[in-house]
């Protein structure tokens, strides 16, 4: 008998990527449902997404507390948010196709949002929680080691905060601080985007967006820090 050949938005797809077959498909769904499609009959993935930041990040703080006996807190802190990262559940969700079996408005679809790094950050974020509601806290820890394992392997050295790395770099050249600036906040809420400059006596300012304004001043401080290693500056 032949296989059945699945369409690219299989559900079954997705599942054999996750390794993980959901008993509840109601709970994937409600996943990858974008809040621009959400309205008085149809939830988003919103607390999904609330619910799996969380799930995600205890599932890594065990990990790398298994992985890194000798690390203090300061550098298992920096090697978790390095792997929560939006650009890192970016990555990974485009690893898992996760894009196309996103539900989307036509606008946002059209826009772009199938490859957005926000929205499948988010997405990720909410399958995780969806496999801890539908399944439990192993179930979800072990789907995390899955996506993890081999980054988690190559992370040899805790990563640098780029705020801090920047500043380094600034006071080795008797240069002054740093001086970011905030922009812009834009979105709703409970999704709110910060646009973020970065300026650095003698160079070009850096302008970089992110969901809090830590996260913006950290994204325009790599920004320029890359800059200046593309130059031969360091």
């Amino acid at each position: 008998m032949s296989r059945r050949r699945r369409a690219p938005g299989d559900r079954a797809e997705l599942e054999e990527r996750l390794a993980y077959r959901f008993r509840d498909p109601g709970l994937l769904e409600l996943a990858l449902t974008h809040a621009s499609l959400a309205g008085v009959r149809r939830r988003s993935n919103e607390r999904l997404e609330f619910l799996g930041d969380r799930v995600l990040g205890l599932a890594l703080a065990r990990l790398l507390i298994e992985r890194f006996p000798g690390d203090p807190e300061g550098a298992l802190g920096r090697r978790l948010a390095h792997l929560a990262s939006r650009g890192v559940l970016a990555e990974i969700a485009r690893e898992l196709a996760l894009g196309r079996h996103l539900h989307l408005s036509r606008g946002e679809a059209e826009s772009g949002g199938r490859d957005n790094p926000t929205i499948l950050a988010d997405a990720l974020e909410a399958v995780l929680g969806a496999v801890f509601l539908d399944g439990g806290f192993a179930e979800a820890e072990a789907l995390v080691r899955r996506l993890y394992e081999a980054r988690v392997a190559a992370l040899v050295a805790p990563p640098r905060d780029p705020k801090t790395a920047l500043q380094e770099w600034a006071q080795g050249r008797g240069l002054p601080l740093p001086e970011y600036h905030l922009l812009a906040r834009e979105g709703p809420p409970h999704a709110p985007r910060f646009r973020v400059e970065v300026r650095v006596e003698g160079l070009p300012p850096e302008i970089a967006e992110g969901g809090s304004k830590r996260a913006a001043e950290r994204a325009a401080a790599a920004k320029l820090l890359q800059r200046i290693e593309s130059a031969g500056t360091t």
